[in-house]
């Protein structure tokens, strides 16, 4: 699930741009305006669509994710996972398997993998690049691409849609060195409803048979 953590914060984020061209320029002025909207929001409830493909292995798999987030907070559903997070402890519930992980919060990390900080962290390491505008679904799009500074050899780059009428970000999509290029869009998005903070612990009252693995001893 590491990847697909980072594909969902990144799919949130505020940032700052490197590069100072035309199209670098043109970028942050989208992605600030972005970042303006996003830090006002105080609770977001999202359902999203989730796709990877490989060609090459001839994979393709579709899945629909649900995601709550407050603060620090979070709880994320996909693909038979759900995920809590109180903003110090996170919980890795597998249905099928009745298990349930048990590790920290790493805020130490800059490949953060804690979705609930996508509204208020500034990603840095990639370059930006203005491609075009499109229409899609509808709707008028900016598509802009980050390229990483620091290449690791997971990614080449990410392409963002960004909404030009609500400056929101309607899809991205990673495109692996691997062949694995992973797509998530945004279905339906609820911003500032009231989230109880019950909702982000995981409640062993519920699953009293479930087999507890603490990470942290």
């Amino acid at each position: 699930m590491k990847y697909l953590y980072l594909l969902i914060t990144a799919l949130f984020l505020s940032f700052s741009v490197l590069g100072q061209d035309a199209n670098s320029v043109k970028a942050k002025k989208i992605l600030d305006k972005v970042s303006a909207k996003t830090k006002t929001l105080k609770t977001i409830k999202a359902i999203f669509s989730f796709e990877m493909n490989n060609q090459q292995e001839k994979i393709n798999e579709k899945s629909v994710g649900k995601i709550w987030i407050k603060g620090d907070k979070y709880k994320l559903e996909l693909m038979g996972v759900e995920t809590f997070c109180d903003g110090k402890l996170i919980w890795s519930f597998m249905k099928d398997e009745e298990e349930v992980n048990i590790s920290e919060v790493d805020n130490s990390s800059d490949k953060t993998m804690n979705p609930a900080k996508v509204f208020t962290m500034y990603e840095k390491g990639f370059k930006y690049k203005f491609i075009k505008e499109i229409f899609e679904d509808t709707r008028p799009l900016y598509v802009i691409d980050l390229i990483p500074l620091d290449y690791d050899g997971e990614y080449s780059r990410i392409r963002l849609k960004i909404d030009k009428s609500k400056n929101t970000i309607y899809s991205m999509k990673r495109f692996g060195n691997d062949g694995n290029i992973f797509t998530i869009k945004i279905k339906n998005m609820q911003v500032n409803k009231p989230l109880d903070d019950k909702m982000f612990k995981f409640d062993k009252t519920k699953h009293p048979d479930v087999d507890i693995i603490d990470t942290r001893e």
